[in-house]
């Protein structure tokens, strides 16, 4: 006789398959589904092993588990030890909660984050993490007001030198806005803006990265209306309500020589 936990189906093309599903703690949670019965039967006896054994944690479960998915033990682990089942890899700690990316890492979160990817798969390519969000693809680094054109250590760092702690307090961004880079010498500290088109153009040196963004949108207005076809990424900027934003805008002075070659560019 089986566990009353596999299933025998039948897929389209008539092979035969077996779904696997467990009832703990008031919680009915699907294992999966597997081709072969031997490993349906393992995975079946591994689910209930996890609750029965304390000793199987998150740091030493691939000595005991190999039919389980990683996704799938970690959620059974958190379901066991902290009383909620979450159908992605989330494992609650004290403060904040990890996130476990097969083959990558131990991803740590803030606790106001916790909805989100409990709903939200992290999937990868290459080194880019990223969520699928009503059909589009979203970095998870855009949370933090980081831009895909970001480069860590030149844009934003983290305060503990540990990229995959993802908690707000260690992510430091140092650069938000397109075209804006922070420089800083001793006792001095200014915002540098620049526009690409064939080379980097230095536009100018400004106190504030708003006001060096804004000069940077200004600059992309100029070329565009001088004919320049190019897609100009245009800053949103935070700090300014649309009458500061104008005014700042109408103030800022940009260089002779910029003028001059974005006028001479298409001759």
């Amino acid at each position: 006789m089986e566990p009353r936990g596999v299933y025998e189906t039948t897929q389209k093309n008539g092979t035969p398959s077996y779904r696997v599903s467990i009832s703990k703690n008031g919680k009915h949670i699907s294992l999966g589904s597997f081709r072969e019965k031997e490993p349906a039967l393992q995975a079946y006896q591994e689910a209930n092993r996890i609750y029965q054994e304390n000793k199987i944690d998150i740091l030493n479960y691939s000595t005991y588990i190999h039919a389980l998915s990683d996704d799938k033990v970690i959620s059974l682990l958190n379901h066991r030890d902290n009383g909620l089942y979450f159908k992605t890899p989330i494992y609650l700690r004290k403060g904040y909660f990890s996130y476990f990316l097969s083959g990558y890492g131990e991803l740590k979160f803030d606790n106001d984050d916790l909805f989100y990817y409990s709903s939200h798969r992290i999937l990868r390519r290459g080194g880019h993490l990223y969520v699928n969000d009503y059909g589009m693809q979203y970095g998870i680094l855009a949370r933090y007001g980081i831009k895909n054109f970001a480069v860590s250590g030149r844009d934003y760092r983290f305060a503990n030198g540990d990229p995959l702690d993802l908690r707000y307090s260690n992510v430091i961004v140092i650069n938000k806005y397109h075209g804006v880079q922070m420089k800083e010498s001793p006792g001095k500290q200014w915002h540098e803006a620049r526009i690409h088109i064939v080379g980097d153009f230095l536009l100018g040196r400004y106190e504030t990265d708003s006001e060096a963004a804004t000069a940077y949108n200004k600059a992309a207005d100029a070329a565009a209306a001088a004919g320049i076809d190019k897609n100009f990424i245009q800053n949103y900027i935070l700090e300014y309500d649309k009458k500061q934003y104008w005014e700042i805008y109408s103030r800022i002075d940009l260089p002779k020589k910029y003028l001059d070659y974005i006028s001479d560019f298409k001759k």
